[in-house]
């Protein structure tokens, strides 16, 4: 049944901006501010991921400054992917989640691989990257 003025029960579905949601997500403002106090340029390389892997973990010591740090860092991770490997690009899970999908319909909880990175540094995020770019 459709009344007018009840309006449409659910909205048309819209095209997502892909660009615009890979900006979105590749902001990390906080992993960016902590990465060049410590020296190093995040410049969506791979290589960048292997200069975080060796900076010290000061943050673990603060809890709030840990989950944000390593949501950041998972967000990079995927940026780092997205823009690097053919075919890589965001989706967000019906929860919320942002997940990186590959080409070949793999999916990758990247945020949860940057929670594990910030709070005990394995697995490094260089070696995420490099078994996500080979597959």
């Amino acid at each position: 049944m459709n009344i007018r003025f009840l309006g449409h029960r659910r909205e048309p579905s819209r095209p997502r901006d892909a660009e615009g949601l890979a900006d979105l997500l590749a902001e990390c403002e906080l992993l960016r501010s902590q990465a060049a106090r410590e020296g190093v340029r995040l410049d969506d390389s791979a290589g960048s991921l292997e200069e975080l892997d060796q900076v010290l973990p000061r943050w673990r010591d603060d809890e709030e400054t840990l989950a944000w740090l390593g949501n950041d860092a998972g967000l990079y991770l995927g940026t780092v992917i997205v823009r690097t490997v053919p075919g890589a690009g965001w989706e967000i899970r019906p929860d919320g989640q942002p997940v990186v999908r590959l080409a070949s319909g793999r999916e990758f909880d990247v945020v949860d691989s940057g929670r594990e990175w910030a709070a005990g540094g394995v697995p490094e995020l260089s070696q995420l990257y490099a078994e996500v770019a080979e597959t």
